[in-house]
């Protein structure tokens, strides 16, 4: 994703150790542009344990979240006397795993 790993981060951390609805309520009503990214995600995870291994979406509890560092993108913007400012354009790759809920 083209959001830079330590903001994607405050949000995953936001969401860590909830169940599937409240993660959902969080990132809807989020102000930052990376829990949009997240949603994105975490309707994926969701939509793969229901297609792929018969879970009930909403009987889920995100185990854990994860923003890594992905490949970073350099441009470079001119400077005054010749020189270049190499600006760092950082991407990130996003994990979500999930797990049923407790019994109990």
């Amino acid at each position: 994703m083209r959001t830079t790993p330590r903001k994607a981060r405050l949000i995953a951390d936001l969401v860590r150790g909830k169940d599937v609805n409240t993660a959902r309520a969080i990132l809807q009503h989020s102000t930052r542009s990376a829990a949009q990214d997240w949603s994105k995600v975490l309707e994926s995870a969701i939509a793969n344990a229901e297609n792929n291994h018969e879970l009930v979406g909403d009987d889920l509890v995100i185990k854990s979240i994860t923003a890594d560092d992905g490949p970073t993108l350099k441009r470079f913007q001119p400077r005054a006397q010749g020189r270049a400012y190499r600006i760092n354009k950082r991407t990130s790759h996003l994990t979500v795993s999930l797990t049923p809920k407790e019994q109990g």
